[in-house]
């Protein structure tokens, strides 16, 4: 995958990532509200061995550029059905809260839908991550499910988690919104 718009890529992570991927998903900060507070305790060996086994057709974890510098990630997974689920992580504090993250969620499932296929998109998210949900519903995502203390972090804290569906139908991105993506 290779998508562009203006200063915004989203591409397909290679091993040259996986030191940058493993140093934010070792960053517990980065991590909490994903129930991992200690971070995940992982090698760039690991994750380049991950990555090696990403399909266009199973899984994809993908790198989000700004000018070229790397400030985040976003992936999809194959459920089936035409669903794919997806999840997203502006990792750079610095670049958060700067509407990226709307803009890089209408590429992605503009080109998920119509470069890829899918019909519908899943994602959860932390109940306490309102920014997310506020980004969601405004692409067009519909709360299918809350879900209160149905898991625990890593710490053993009980965390509560919102379910939350997209179709194509739905997708509040028209098309001109998503011109000079080239899916690759």
């Amino acid at each position: 995958m290779l998508i562009t718009q203006g200063n915004l890529t989203i591409r397909n992570a290679t091993a040259d990532d996986a030191e940058q991927l493993c140093a934010w998903w070792n960053d517990g900060k980065i991590m909490a509200h994903a129930g991992f507070p200690n971070g995940l305790g992982i090698t760039p060996q690991a994750i380049r061995d991950d990555l090696a086994g990403d399909t266009d057709e199973t899984c994809r974890r993908c790198v989000i550029e700004l000018n070229g510098k790397l400030i985040g990630e976003m992936n999809y997974r194959n459920k089936g059905e035409g669903t794919a689920e997806i999840g997203i992580k502006i990792c750079e504090s610095a670049e958060q809260e700067k509407g990226y993250g709307t803009t890089l969620l209408s590429m992605f499932i503009d080109a998920l839908f119509h470069s890829y296929g899918y019909e519908k998109i899943i994602l959860d998210t932390n109940a306490k991550n309102t920014r997310a949900q506020h980004v969601y519903e405004k692409i067009g995502f519909k709360k299918v499910s809350e879900n209160r203390d149905s898991w625990k972090d890593q710490l053993g804290e009980p965390q509560s988690s919102i379910d939350y569906e997209l179709t194509k139908s739905d997708f509040n991105c028209s098309p001109s919104s998503a011109a000079g993506n080239t899916p690759a």
